[in-house]
This record gives C-alpha cells, structure tokens and sequence, in this order.
C-alpha cells in the first residue's frame, strides 16, 4: 500500500463507521428456565423460553441480563454494530501499520 492512499484509505473506513452511541458487547442467548417448585408449565416440561444477554468480563466473571422480546431486535442490532466497530478498527489499525511502515 502506498503511503499516499493511506488517508483515503483510513478516511473511507472512519466514515462507515455504526453509530457509536448504539453499540453493545456481549453476547445474545436463547435459554429455556425451568422453575423448581410451583409452575404447572415447568413441571409439565415446557419451561420458558428466554432471551439473555451475557457479557463476559476480566477474571472469567459474567453478567446475564434477560431481554424483553421486543427490545431483542434492537439488542441484535447493537450486538452487530459493535462487531463492525471491532472490525473496522482492527483495519483501521493494519492501515496505520502499513502508514509506518517504508513504500514497497
């Protein structure tokens, strides 16, 4: 890559970037919770199917939030926004590698 197409290059990929204030980490899972004692559709089998949010943390802890079905479109959205965030940095960051980095 030529050190002259690197602003272009690295402006191209600023600009498509998601909304920054619509992005969320994590990760998006469908559990089925069975109550112990005292609900009849648990304890025919059925339980309840739910929507978490796990996000992992430094020192192997997690926080699960439960996610109401109608906010899970939005949740699926942030999740993938911040997955283009995180992909588009990472290129972000190999071009300016290639910025320090003599012409070939």
């Amino acid at each position: 890559m030529k050190q002259r197409d690197i602003p272009a290059k690295r402006a191209k990929l600023l600009a498509a970037l998601p909304p920054l204030d619509l992005i969320l980490r994590g990760s998006l899972l469908h559990r089925t919770i069975r109550h112990k004692k005292g609900c009849q559709k648990c304890a025919l089998g059925g339980g309840h199917p739910a929507d978490i949010l796990t996000i992992g943390y430094p020192g192997g802890r997690t926080k699960q939030f439960s996610i109401r079905p109608e906010l899970k479109p939005q949740v699926t959205q942030w999740l993938h926004n911040y997955q283009q965030l995180k992909a588009k940095l990472e290129a972000i960051c190999e071009i300016n590698h290639a910025f320090l980095r003599p012409d070939d």
